[in-house]
């Protein structure tokens, strides 16, 4: 079934058009040098789609120029769900944040996998290279304003959720595997938070 999607929508104004660059200006640069945090969107061979948190300390992410940008696959749950889809389908999208401000940023273009010492040296932390790296080719840049963030209060002391009012990830994990218990869960967690963050 076809929706006509702008009978719900009007039109965008010339600015929200105007705004989206193809390469990383100096705004852009800026921002991702203060950004600790961004979340990738892939999708695989048949559309089927991944979005994941990445983050380190603000600059993880180097704007190698104004058309590459260089993300370096620090420790997780070797999953690799994200870097599985890249090699069936390039396409990437990112969304950058840094905490405290209200707009973001949107990055789209293709993305490459490597495992090029020479490039990896240059992304280490803390003494550890990352095992591999994206290399992604900029096609869009643009700033998205801050109404999301607003609504949702997300920078608002007021409004994060005290500790203990969530179950914790061990708990989870116990609760949803059935595979190990909630000590030995928590202290898998704990063990790698510790551990293995590089």
């Amino acid at each position: 079934m076809t929706v006509d999607l702008r009978s719900f929508y009007p039109e965008p104004t010339d600015l929200a058009y105007a705004k989206q660059l193809d390469r990383i200006d100096h705004h852009a640069a800026a921002f991702i040098a203060r950004s600790p945090f961004l979340v990738i969107a892939t999708a695989d061979s048949t559309g089927s789609c991944d979005a994941s948190p990445r983050g380190d300390a603000p600059g993880f992410v180097v704007v190698a120029d104004e058309r590459t940008l260089y993300l370096p696959d620090r420790p997780g749950n070797n999953r690799i769900d994200s870097l599985t889809n890249i090699t069936a389908n390039p396409h990437v999208g990112l969304l950058f944040f840094i905490p405290g401000v209200i707009e973001t940023l949107r990055v789209n273009g293709r993305a490459s996998f490597v495992a090029d010492t020479t490039l990896l040296q240059q992304l280490s932390a803390h003494g550890h290279l990352p095992r591999s790296a994206l290399v992604i080719e900029v096609e869009e840049v643009f700033f998205h304003c801050g109404k999301a963030l607003k609504r949702s209060n997300l920078w608002d002391p007021g409004h994060q959720v005290a500790a203990g009012e969530i179950p914790t990830l061990g708990r989870i994990l116990a609760d949803q595997t059935g595979k190990v218990g909630v000590a030995e869960a928590e202290e898998r967690v704990r063990f790698a938070y510790e551990n293995h963050l590089y």
